[in-house]
Formats: structure tokens, C-alpha cells, sequence
């Protein structure tokens, strides 16, 4: 495993980062991909009209994994990484602004594109990082604390409805979440470089 064993790749602070960095991000966004047409129609659009929101969040994401994956490669992961993931967490912001369909349509297209790009840097940074004998098991760790983030935020959006008669703390709190996944990527060091070589040897 390259001068790293498995059970010290997934103590070490950059797996742990990677995690919850990827717990928060998700997080972040699938409360308002769940909620965000429930939402629109809560404003008066017509439900056929809503539904394209996400339709256009979808489209936009097309782009938006091909266009980080090649900022990411020209300026490295983490710094394209922890400005999208400064984006995506104005994009939920805007949400709470949004009330035509041209506004919800503007949104959804940034949050798109962003929310969808941000998710291939996560897989350079774990190949970065970690030998290639165990890429499955720590981008699987990764994938595992952004599935629980993905679960969370929906069932909290709901409850807020429920309890508020509004969805406009469900897009403050993604908001500060997504502040939250931004600070905890800044904190990702590398190995040092010596480490890396071995592993990479």
C-alpha cells in the first residue's frame, strides 16, 4: 500500500476532511434539489412550469462537471473545489430570493452547474492523496458521508416546512452549511511530499 496502511488512510485528518467536507456539501445541496419546485409552486408557479427548475439544474450540471474537472486540472482540486463549493452555497442562498420563474430559472442553472461540478474533485484529491490499492475504499468512505448528507437535508427541509409554513430556513441553514463544507475544505493539507512519493512509488 505504498508507506500507508488502510487503517491509517482512513484516521488520517485528510480522509476525515474529505468526509465531512463531502457530508456538508451534499447536504447543502439536496435539500433544495428535493424541495426547490415544492417551493416554486408555494410562489405561484404553475407545477408543469416548476418541474422544469430541476430539469434546467440537471442540464446546467453537464456542463458544470466538465468545466471543474478542467479548472481542476489546471488549477488544482482544491482551489477549484473550495470555490465552488463558495458558489454552491451562494446558489442556495439565492433560492430564498427567488420568487418568478425567471429568477428560479437563473438560480437553478448556477446551482446546477456548480452542485454538479464539484462532485469529480473529491475523486482527484483521494487520487492525489492515497495509494491506488485502496481508491475503492476511501472514495467509497467519502461517497458513504455524502449519502448521509444527501439523506439528512431533505428530511430537515421537510420538517421546517412543517413547522415554519415556509421553506426559507431550508435555504439559510443550506446556506450556512455550504459556508460550513467551504471552511473544512481549506483545512485539507496534503501528505507530506516524501509520504506521497512512497505511495505513489
Amino acid at each position: 500500500t505504498g508507506g500507508i496502511t488502510l487503517g491509517e488512510a482512513i484516521r488520517s485528518p485528510q480522509f476525515i476532511i474529505l468526509m465531512a467536507t463531502n457530508f456538508f456539501c451534499c447536504a447543502t445541496h439536496s435539500g433544495p434539489i428535493f424541495h426547490t419546485v415544492s417551493y416554486a409552486i408555494t410562489c405561484g408557479i404553475a407545477p408543469i412550469a416548476a418541474v422544469t427548475i430541476y430539469s434546467l439544474e440537471g442540464l446546467a450540471g453537464l456542463g458544470g462537471r466538465l468545466v471543474f474537472g478542467v479548472a481542476g486540472d489546471k488549477f488544482g482540486a482544491k482551489r477549484v473545489l473550495v470555490t465552488g463549493l463558495l458558489i454552491q452555497a451562494l446558489g442556495a442562498l439565492a433560492y430564498y430570493f427567488a420568487h418568478s420563474l425567471g429568477e428560479f430559472y437563473m438560480v437553478a442553472a448556477l446551482f446546477g452547474f456548480t452542485y454538479a461540478g464539484v462532485m469529480p474533485l473529491y475523486s482527484v484529491l483521494v487520487r492525489e492523496n492515497f495509494p491506488l490499492a485502496m481508491l475503492g475504499t476511501i472514495i467509497g468512505g467519502t461517497a458513504m458521508a455524502g449519502g448521509l448528507g444527501m439523506a439528512v437535508s431533505p428530511m430537515l427541509g421537510g420538517w421546517i416546512y412543517d413547522s415554519t409554513g415556509s421553506y426559507g430556513w431550508l435555504y439559510l441553514g443550506s446556506f450556512g452549511m455550504g459556508l460550513g463544507a467551504m471552511a473544512i475544505a481549506l483545512t485539507f493539507r496534503p501528505f507530506p511530499e516524501e509520504r506521497l512519493k512512497a505511495m505513489h512509488a
